[in-house]
């Protein structure tokens, strides 16, 4: 659905490079996780694909056709929702969705199932100056995926939500996937990526340095030993045990065999830990 070839860009007024050489392709029902720190690249590569910023070079590949050969008609196959929603204040939400239906040839057939969805329809008739930002990125959410796109570019899509409203998002794009939209998410939040990525690719000035799946990426970045927490004399210890040859192991034998073993845990790394190991960078 979406292939970058050698894309590059410069932004004109700064002389920023700030996106060099990136090469990936995300796959029809794919949940692409774009992940790095703020100023990595995430939102001016998304900006490149959905035509926001041109003056590109290389290969930006959309459906099967290069970006800059698309016309209008390719804003009715994807779905945008910024960390930023540009809405209209004045008006309610369900004044703001309906006038940008009007700008689609697919209509939404019932505007409150996707209020309830959210958690929204009490306030729909409810004008936007008065929504919390957790209120209007939920708006901003509907409104990326009311007309049924193909595609979806979504950034930062729980930002600003508590964590009731983030999971019924997150459970929305899971239900988006099956059925198979594609869907490109731009994230510094790691948690969220390995909840819902198929893969995810770490951008890091403008660079991809890495892209798998996460389970793939914290397994081969973590250490191979496991975490045995036992009952010693009704206190709670734990060992670090090697993973290799742990069935063999006199010790934890000893203790599976008199019953004191309350859990065990591998010590995969997290995201986290394996973007500052490839980039040397922190996630702010």
């Amino acid at each position: 659905m979406i292939k970058i070839k050698d894309l590059n860009f410069t932004y004109e007024k700064s002389k920023k490079h700030a996106i060099r050489g990136l090469d990936f392709s995300i796959a029809k029902g794919e949940i692409f996780g774009f992940l790095g720190p703020s100023g990595a690249g995430k939102t001016t590569t998304q900006r490149l694909i959905i035509g926001l910023l041109k003056g590109y070079t290389g290969k930006i590949s959309i459906m099967g056709k290069e970006r800059i050969k698309w016309k209008k008609d390719f804003y009715e196959h994807i779905g945008v929702a910024f960390d930023f929603p540009n809405l209209y204040t004045k008006l309610t939400g369900e004044e703001n969705l309906k006038l940008i239906a009007n700008y689609y040839r697919k209509q939404p057939n019932n505007l409150d199932m996707y209020f309830d969805k959210v958690g929204l329809l009490k306030d729909k008739k409810t004008k936007v100056e008065s929504y919390s930002k957790g209120m209007k990125m939920r708006l901003n959410f509907i409104r990326s995926i009311m007309h049924e796109p193909e595609i979806l570019f979504f950034d930062e899509p729980t930002s600003g939500l508590d964590p009731v409203n983030a999971k019924i998002i997150k459970d929305m794009i899971l239900d988006m996937k099956d059925n198979n939209k594609t869907i490109f998410l731009t994230t510094h939040n790691m948690t969220v990526a390995e909840q819902l990525c198929d893969r995810v690719a770490f951008i890091n000035d403008g660079k991809i340095s890495a892209i798998d799946s996460p389970q793939n990426l914290m397994i081969e970045n973590g250490e191979a030993i496991v975490n045995v927490t036992y009952k010693d004399n009704n206190k709670l210890s734990s060992k670090t045990l090697p993973l290799k040859g742990l069935y063999e192991n006199k010790q934890f034998s000893s203790l599976l065999k008199d019953d004191k073993v309350v859990s065990i845990h591998s010590k995969e790394a997290t995201l986290e830990d394996v973007f500052i190991k490839l980039t040397g960078r922190e996630l702010i």
